[in-house]
């Protein structure tokens, strides 16, 4: 298998400052309604890549399920890996890899968690089956078999048989307060267009080109 061969040219379109929104948040907006317009595949997936004590970074695919100016929220199991690395050092970066329209936004900051509330709110909204998905599945832990996890997904569905399914205690939000935003757009000749977004102390954002 020749990887080095594979190549292909970006030739979608160009991105200069002028093309620039002042306020990252309001750009994010407007990249991912063309995104879902241009009918990128799953364009709300972004890896969140997050960092325990021992320093060995680790990443996963999740939902972006909101984003406003508090910041971009999902949502997960308390007990899953990404969360416990998260209780341990809250800095996390999220990667939003548009590939299929020549764009990327990568996104550094600080994740929190949303209130009870909230992660009610959005929970309640969600398929039974996704409900009952989250109180079945211990989230990163090792499963003894597929088996036993379908045995507690039957399990759960028979003890919420009735009425609507509570939140677990163990599930909901964390919000990702960012305080520097990237824009990606691939360029022909490998002479890409990155722009950095980078949150000052009296909470203005300053903008800078970088080299691709």
């Amino acid at each position: 298998m020749d990887l080095q061969s594979i190549r292909r040219e970006y030739l979608r379109g160009s991105l200069t400052r002028e093309d620039l929104l002042d306020d990252p948040i309001k750009q994010f907006q407007r990249w991912m309604e063309e995104a879902i317009r241009m009918e990128q595949t799953e364009p709300t997936a972004m890896v969140v890549a997050t960092t325990p004590r021992d320093g060995q970074p680790s990443q996963r695919v999740v939902l972006l399920k909101g984003v406003d100016e508090r910041g971009f929220t999902f949502f997960t199991n308390y007990e899953s890996r990404k969360a416990r690395e998260i209780a341990v050092n809250s800095r996390v970066s999220l990667h939003f890899p548009w590939l299929s329209i020549e764009r990327q936004v990568i996104i550094g900051g600080v994740a929190e968690k949303v209130s009870v509330e909230e992660s009610r709110a959005y929970f309640s909204s969600r398929p039974r089956e996704s409900q009952l998905g989250a109180w079945a599945s211990p989230q990163s832990r090792v499963l003894e078999s597929r088996e036993s996890m379908l045995q507690q997904f039957d399990s759960i569905s028979k003890k919420f048989k009735d009425g609507e399914i509570p939140l677990p205690e163990f599930w909901g939000g964390f919000r990702v307060r960012p305080c520097q935003i990237e824009f990606w757009q691939g360029g022909a000749r490998r002479l890409h267009d990155r722009f950095v977004y980078t949150l000052q102390a009296g909470g203005d954002w300053n903008i800078e080109r970088l080299a691709p």
